[in-house]
């Protein structure tokens, strides 16, 4: 199955991935983290990223593709991917379309409010990138990482102004794709109106929705 998940930042994109990475045994891919990753290793495309990083201005398509592209080569795909931040436009799903086909696109909507609410609260791991919500999945100790003991901090783009401005430029940006895949008849809508709703309901909305897909 491969699928990509679309929604605003804070959405819960990465969260659902994650556990839907554990139960249908795929890739859960996330663009940010194969950039940072190329960074953090310093390779020469890690170098040339890190130029635009530096400067604050968007990567460029072509760059963000080839990465795409050769991640989905790897034989961890073949039976399928979820796709996290990637594509955020029509340029980049039409970039996409030639690399794979993709069989569902699951568009997870959220209220602005609850949005600057849940990434308020988020905290992230320094060490290895965990992500835990002071309202809805706190960490055993407080400030340290269940997992590898890592500092916990708070993002400067979760900052509630900052959250605003992500949310005006995604609106601008990548709601466009919603129609795109709406007229493609890809677009699934798994609506979430409720900041405590646990992720497994969540999960569990998108696994039946998979499941009817494959039953096709």
């Amino acid at each position: 199955m491969k699928i990509v998940m679309l929604g605003p930042p804070g959405a819960g994109k990465g969260t659902y991935a994650s556990r839907l990475n554990v139960s249908l045994g795929i890739p859960h891919i996330s663009t940010g983290d194969m950039v940072r990753d190329e960074i953090k290793a310093q390779t020469e495309l890690g170098k040339k990223i890190k130029q635009y990083s530096d400067k604050g201005e968007l990567v460029p398509d072509d760059i963000i593709i080839q990465l795409l592209a050769d991640r989905l080569k790897k034989p961890d795909c073949k039976k399928g991917f979820i796709l996290d931040g990637f594509p955020r436009t029509i340029n980049q799903a039409e970039a996409l379309e030639k690399i794979s086909r993709i069989d569902v696109v699951v568009n997870i909507k959220v209220p602005d409010d609850i949005i600057i609410t849940r990434l308020s609260n988020r905290v992230t791991c320094k060490k290895c990138g965990a992500i835990y919500n002071l309202l809805t999945l706190k960490p055993k100790k407080e400030g340290i990482c269940d997992n590898c003991g890592g500092e916990l901090y708070l993002r400067y783009d979760d900052k509630p102004k900052v959250i605003q401005e992500r949310l005006n430029v995604y609106r601008k940006n990548t709601e466009p794709l919603i129609k795109y895949y709406r007229d493609k008849r890809l677009l699934k809508d798994i609506q979430c109106n409720d900041l405590m709703t646990p992720p497994e309901v969540i999960v569990a909305q998108i696994l039946k929705i998979l499941e009817k897909i494959e039953k096709k």
